[in-house]
């Protein structure tokens, strides 16, 4: 299951969708990992490392993420390995989760879309 960069840029300002970044924090805040057009995640994105979110109790990962279970999640990472794991992790806690498998690698490389 997957969600598209064109999704996700059309649905920045819907409530109704959160988008996780699931990279480390320096990622997310720009100042690690250096080898894309741009530093920083996309505007509005929520991150937990996905560090945070493996071997967790679905209670414990919802208490993580802060929405209410059913949610629909667009998940991302730098290349779509690790948010696919997460997005995995995400729909056993009982979460509408899918993958960003582009995720900030093509996001980044796109100039036109927004970043923080």
């Amino acid at each position: 299951m997957e969600v598209s960069r064109d999704e996700i840029a059309g649905r920045l300002d819907d409530p109704t969708l959160t988008v996780l970044d699931v990279r480390s924090a320096t990622e997310f805040d720009g100042s690690g990992y250096r080898c894309c057009a741009r530093q920083g995640h996309i505007p509005g994105a929520r991150n937990v490392d996905v560090v945070d979110l493996l071997g967790r109790p679905a209670s414990v990962v919802r208490d993580l993420l802060g929405v209410p279970e059913g949610s629909e999640i667009a998940v991302y990472c730098h290349s779509g390995n690790r948010s696919a794991l997460a997005a995995e992790v995400l729909r056993a806690a009982g979460y509408d989760a899918r993958n960003y498998a582009g995720s900030w690698h093509e996001w980044a490389a796109e100039p036109a879309l927004p970043a923080e």
